[in-house]
């Protein structure tokens, strides 16, 4: 059975615009005795299949779900584990996947089918359910879980599995647990399962009806805004976003996935939209009567937790290829390709244009901010601070990658990044998961090997999760890591600070020399002190022959502003601490502006 299902996989292929390409770039696995025997075997026979050892289960989802996105959700990795802790550890990285809607495949190690040496080894027993295993964690935090209990049951289950991992409107983390006695099971397959396979992506177009509604929206708005999320990126739809832009006049603010689908410096690009945004894109969005939100799943911190469409009227138009997303805040559905949903929208559109004050107004807005960006990232004498390290980073080439995930980081990053390619800004943020930054940065240089890659990662993500490290030496696959060195969880510092809970349980009492760590671990350690330093570190980490790890001590209470934003996280109602008192008074006011549906039709 494992060797069939590495033949299946090895001859899938996905088509989208008439582009073709293997779905599987290969399979990451660590084994054990609930995989070594069936599909350790079956990679090492069959050999068509890319096999790369990592060094923890977590870590390779993460790097298969990189990869994923960084390839525009149309190519992908397998990822196989033993039963037991090998098995749990994926759990993490499924949920990643499946939240931020990229493509993975999970292979996890099962107990025995037959249930005769039962229990085996690593085997969780619930008395009342004899066949529960702990890979039915899976289920919740995937979009396909299926156990194979017996080898005929695989066609029909891997087919199903394909179209799910290739449906952009259903993608996320497809399991598979494979009983290890049933891996090694033989059974008469039908030769067509292992003819090549091609699965093609369609672009769908919006409903006419949908579409002139959309249309006539539009043209009566006085303050339109788009809203750029990471479909516009999956579907290949920046050029069709510029388009309508240009043609239009229509500002536009950015999630972290749909970051870079304008240049920064574009007349209508206001940046970051949100708790993380810019001050220039909250307030257009404060104050727009129309929102066209294109490919983004509309989560808390794009919406401030529901407050930052504050005109009265706004009216939401939702252009997502899932109805699920594109029916939020009660707006009118465009479902559809971002794409196809873009081009058909901007013929409706033909002639339409905002007034010119409206376009000199965002015009402005755009200069203002990046003088904004220009103060906060200067170079200045001192202790580095965090903005001043990105605005370091970011003097790089334009086709620099860089890959970040979770802390405070991606705030800073998704304000201060002045992004120049749409493949150049790479933030998970839908699952912000400590231990992705490394990982993440794996995946995407083998994603994308021309390109150098820059992970940027706080003291408490390395910490977590910094294995990866090795993988990118074994593999050949050169990164650059900016390790920022806080002394401790300075982004969940922050926030306790911000509730009146002082910092609580976020700082570290012992130092770590993570120039040494780094090193240990068969990477270039490099400190840097001071923003010459650390352009000079950079540089050097260009001519590497390996990854390269360069150390920055910031200062931690030198953050960047919210910029009339804000993201709700719940303070005690009743405390002794005046602090919280006052951080709950501040929380019931800015909760009363909340808006979950900000418009309707009767």
């Amino acid at each position: 059975m494992a060797q069939a299902l590495v033949a299946f996989l090895a001859v899938q292929q996905v088509e989208r615009d008439g582009v073709r390409a293997p779905l599987f770039a290969g399979c990451l696995g660590i084994f054990g005795h609930g995989n070594v025997a069936g599909l350790g075997q079956a990679l090492q026979q069959d050999g068509r299949l890319r096999f790369v050892l990592p060094r923890n289960e977590q870590a390779m989802v993460h790097t298969a779900a990189a990869y994923a996105k960084q390839r525009r959700r149309l190519q992908t990795w397998a990822c196989t584990s033993s039963i037991g802790p090998g098995a749990t550890n994926m759990v993490t990285g499924a949920a990643l996947a499946t939240v931020n809607r990229l493509p993975v495949l999970l292979l996890p190690g099962d107990v025995f089918a037959s249930r005769r040496p039962n229990p085996v080894l690593q085997q969780l027993e619930a008395p009342g359910f004899p066949d529960a295993s702990v890979n039915d964690a899976f289920r919740p935090v995937s979009r396909f879980f299926d156990r194979i209990n017996r080898p005929d049951q695989l066609p029909e289950s891997a087919l199903e599995a394909m179209r799910v991992l290739t449906d952009p409107a259903e993608t996320g983390a497809v399991t598979l647990a494979l009983p290890q006695d049933v891996q090694t099971e033989a059974f008469d397959y039908p030769d067509e399962l292992f003819a090549d396979r091609v699965w093609r992506i369609a672009r769908r177009p919006p409903a006419e009806s949908e579409l002139d509604r959309a249309a006539d929206l539009i043209r009566g708005a006085e303050r339109p805004l788009i809203v750029a999320g990471g479909g516009v990126r999956y579907a290949d739809a920046v050029g069709s976003l510029r388009s309508f832009v240009e043609r239009t006049g229509i500002p536009v603010a950015e999630t972290q996935a749909g970051k870079g689908a304008l240049d920064f410096d574009d007349p209508a690009s206001l940046g970051a939209l949100g708790a993380t945004g810019t001050l220039a894109a909250n307030r257009f969005a404060a104050s727009a009567d129309v929102v066209l939100a294109v490919g983004t799943r509309l989560g808390d911190f794009t919406t401030a937790s529901h407050t930052a469409f504050r005109h009265p009227g706004v009216r939401v138009i939702g252009l997502n290829v899932t109805s699920f997303d594109a029916h939020k805040l009660g707006g009118i559905p465009l479902v559809c390709d971002a794409r196809a949903g873009l081009d058909a929208l901007a013929a409706r559109l033909d002639g339409f244009a905002v007034p010119p004050h409206y376009a000199d107004a965002v015009r402005r807005a755009n200069h203002e901010w990046d003088a904004e960006v220009e103060r906060l990232t200067a170079a200045e004498d001192g202790p580095l601070t965090q903005a001043q390290v990105i605005g370091a980073v970011n003097a790089g080439r334009p086709n620099d990658v860089v890959v970040c995930a979770a802390g405070s980081l991606p705030g800073d990053l998704h304000k201060l990044w002045r992004a120049r390619d749409p493949d150049g800004y790479h933030l998970e943020y839908g699952y912000s998961c400590m231990g992705y930054e490394v990982a993440g940065g794996l995946g995407v240089k083998l994603a994308d090997p021309e390109r150098e890659v820059i992970v940027m990662v706080g003291d408490g993500s390395w910490l977590m999760m910094s294995s990866e490290l090795v993988t990118s030496i074994q593999e050949g696959a050169r990164l650059t890591v900016v390790l920022i060195d806080n002394h401790g969880f300075g982004s969940i510092g922050g926030l306790s600070r911000s509730v009146g809970s002082d910092g609580f349980g976020t700082s570290y009492p012992v130092d770590v020399d993570f120039a040494a760590n780094a090193a240990s671990l068969g990477a270039v350690a490099i400190r840097a002190e001071s923003a010459a330093e650390l352009r000079d570190a950079l540089e050097q980490a260009r001519n590497a022959d390996r990854t390269v790890v360069i150390v920055v001590e910031c200062d931690p209470t030198r953050s960047v502003g919210a910029y009339e934003s804000w993201w709700e996280v719940p303070v005690a109602e009743v405390s002794d601490m005046p602090a919280v008192a006052r951080a709950r008074d501040a929380y019931e006011v800015a909760r009363s502006s909340q808006r979950p549906l900000v418009g309707g039709e009767s």
